[in-house]
């Protein structure tokens, strides 16, 4: 796999990755059990995309001395443009998120554990899944076609779809977990497993975190095929993949509270994955620049917002008047 990454900027990122992962999730899991505030969750959303902007440049002024400025604004470029697409993206998982904290009645308070556990596993998945597509494409380069293909039909599936948590229980992956574990009928504290007459049984908590984990699996198959638009660098895949979602869990607790006044996120999503599916098919005939696809992303989510703030004024006047 061809990847400007080297010794050096692979060990500079996991030392990175590694103090931020321990100041993040052991420093604030001392302080007990409790929910991220707006304020401490827009601190942390702040610092994580600082970092990730400090990082980009620290890669770029590397290879500025090692490889020559043409190479490092391309790169650099790739960087940020498939940073910006896993941050968007990793918004409308939050979102599941919530919406299965919603129907499981899980408090606040007990919703640290699981976003711990969530952020890791999907930091786990990811490097997994971002090495093998990487190896996958330089094995069988059709396989961008494929991943053009499904991301048009995922954009075009998330506009169409309807946000419901109503349905959750009735997922067929719901119902086998609730059939073959031993479970209590009422969550257990910040408990997975609890132990009762000798018996260990699960807890709905337990179940939370699995379902957690599979929007994990869900959200990874749709957005790691959209940074392949951008660049099949794996060093470039994956340090951008894991600075969006390293801070997911403040992103979680920044959004909690008004997740329903982003209503129309989700159709810019759809727009910018039909764009990147778009891109993916016609590279043959037609190679999209990556400063153009960043104004592209950009633009479109500024758009998205800009609609989503009208929607909102305008809901807000009818409400008042009503």
């Amino acid at each position: 796999m061809n990847t400007v990454g080297t010794p050096l900027l692979w060990g500079s990122f996991a030392i990175v990755v590694i103090i931020m992962l321990a100041i993040d999730l052991l420093l604030q899991g001392r302080r007990g059990s409790h929910a991220m505030s707006m304020k401490q969750a827009a601190a942390w959303s702040l610092v994580w995309v600082t970092l990730s902007l400090l990082f980009n440049a620290a890669f770029w002024w590397y290879l500025t001395e090692t490889q020559g400025r043409a190479v490092a604004d391309t790169q650099a470029l790739a960087f940020l443009t498939g940073y910006l697409i896993e941050k968007a993206l990793a918004v409308d998982n939050v979102f599941v998120w919530l919406m299965l904290f919603s129907y499981f009645a899980v408090p606040a308070a007990l919703q640290r554990r699981v976003l711990i556990y969530g952020v890791l596993g999907a930091i786990v998945l990811r490097t997994i899944m971002i090495f093998a597509g990487s190896w996958l494409i330089t094995q069988f380069s059709w396989l961008l076609y494929v991943f053009g293909a499904f991301l048009l039909f995922t954009g075009i599936k998330m506009a169409l779809a309807k946000e419901d948590d109503t349905g959750i229980g009735d997922k067929p992956v719901v119902r086998w977990l609730r059939s073959h574990l031993r479970m209590t009928d009422t969550i257990e504290n910040e408990h997975f497993f609890v132990r009762k007459n000798g018996l260990l049984y699960a807890t709905p908590l337990f179940l939370v975190l699995i379902m957690v984990e599979l929007s994990d699996v869900i959200f990874a198959v749709d957005s790691i095929p959209a940074i392949f638009a951008v660049t099949t660098d794996p060093f470039i895949v994956l340090t951008s993949n894991l600075f969006a979602i390293l801070g997911l869990r403040a992103m979680y607790f920044l959004l909690a509270g008004v997740a329903e006044r982003f209503s129309m996120l989700k159709y810019g999503l759809s727009i910018i994955l039909v764009f990147i599916g778009v891109k993916m098919l016609i590279v043959d005939f037609y190679h999209i620049p990556i400063a153009v696809s960043l104004g592209v992303v950009f633009g479109i989510l500024v758009v998205t917002l800009l609609i989503n703030t009208w929607v909102n004024r305008r809901n807000d006047r009818k409400n008042i008047a009503g």
